[in-house]
């Protein structure tokens, strides 16, 4: 029989799967290089957040539950921090955000600012 645990961590992993299939359809669907980033980064954070959080809940009251909750935290501190140093090298770098005006070169091989 099914118990409500396992219910809720069901949810949780289908929920964390559910982000990170969204994150990786927004890295071939959004315009530039920084949308991409930003819509990965976030729902990859959500995902990973509540695909831990259900496998916590699977692994009850042990070592285990320790070693995810501390995976958990560095996952919350290292995304985000990865994220925001690709994007201050990306634009050091010259990478120039998407914008209405450079909408047509979208889909015509190189994206990037530079030649």
């Amino acid at each position: 029989m099914v118990t409500l645990l396992d219910i809720i961590s069901g949810i949780l992993l289908a929920g964390g799967s559910f982000f990170i299939l969204v994150g990786g359809i927004g890295l071939i669907r959004l315009p530039d290089f920084y949308a991409r980033m930003h819509g990965a980064g976030v729902t990859d954070t959500l995902g990973a957040g509540l695909f831990i959080a259900g496998l916590m809940i699977q692994g009850g009251l042990s070592l285990i539950t320790v070693k995810l909750l501390l995976i958990l935290v560095f996952y919350f501190f290292a995304s985000p921090t990865s994220s925001y140093a690709l994007a201050n090298a990306a634009l050091s770098q010259g990478e120039k955000p998407w914008s209405r005006d450079n909408q047509a070169d979208i889909g015509k091989g190189d994206t990037s600012s530079k030649t």
